[in-house]
């Protein structure tokens, strides 16, 4: 997979810009020891907000940035920040730790994937159930959903679960994070594509949109 650039765009975005929820009461726990759903609106947006320019600046002037022609990038779109998006799911981690998952890539060869999870949470009203990877520390959802090939990367989005977002049961979804690969705006990059269970039958209106002229 790193000879593919999923984990530069992970490693190097990600790590740097995925949304760090410090400035929740607790970080991320509740008294009763589980993660907690609720936030404050204020401060998730201002924060959602910074990261987003950091992200702007760094593929605007970073060497590594997959944007051919810096001189002319505007930034990034993306949904407004609603914290509506931001669910705690339930974790049903698979018993079986040595299952494994054939991904396919953009560029028509194939990377394997440790299948570590499935998530299940309820959005609009609906239970849903998306399939978490792993590769080394790393944990990823690819997925689909009806805003794709229309508001956002036809080719899926991803969101990145680190640590502090994770129990033995629970795990906290963010898809305001959710952000677009690498050759979303460079066709040099291979990216994986989202496993076919990790379509969602609904409009995620949240994270990062994309126009092929960004």
């Amino acid at each position: 997979m790193i000879k593919n650039k999923f984990f530069l765009a992970g490693i190097i975005i990600l790590t740097s810009f995925v949304v760090y929820y410090t400035f929740f009461d607790g970080g991320n726990t509740n008294p009763s020891g589980g993660l907690d759903a609720i936030v404050d609106p204020k401060p998730y947006r201002q924060q959602l907000g910074v990261k987003r320019i950091k992200k702007d600046q760094f593929l605007r002037t970073n060497a590594e940035s997959p944007i051919l022609d810096k001189s002319s990038f505007r930034g990034l779109s993306y949904f407004a920040p609603d914290a509506y998006y931001r669910v705690i799911a339930r974790l049903e981690p698979f018993a079986d730790k040595t299952q494994k998952l054939v991904v396919h890539m953009s560029d028509g060869s194939e990377e394997i994937y440790e299948k570590f999870a499935h998530v299940v949470f309820s959005l609009n009203g609906e239970a849903h159930r998306l399939l978490v990877v792993k590769l080394e520390t790393t944990y990823s959802i690819l997925f689909r959903d009806v805003t794709s090939g229309k508001e956002t990367y036809g080719g899926g989005r991803y969101i990145e679960l680190e640590s502090f977002q994770l129990t033995t049961n629970q795990a906290v979804i963010d898809f305001n994070t959710a952000y677009n690969p690498y050759c979303a705006y460079n066709p040099s990059y291979a990216c994986p594509l989202p496993p076919s269970e990790n379509t969602l039958s609904m409009a995620v209106k949240a994270g990062e949109k994309y126009s092929p002229h960004e």
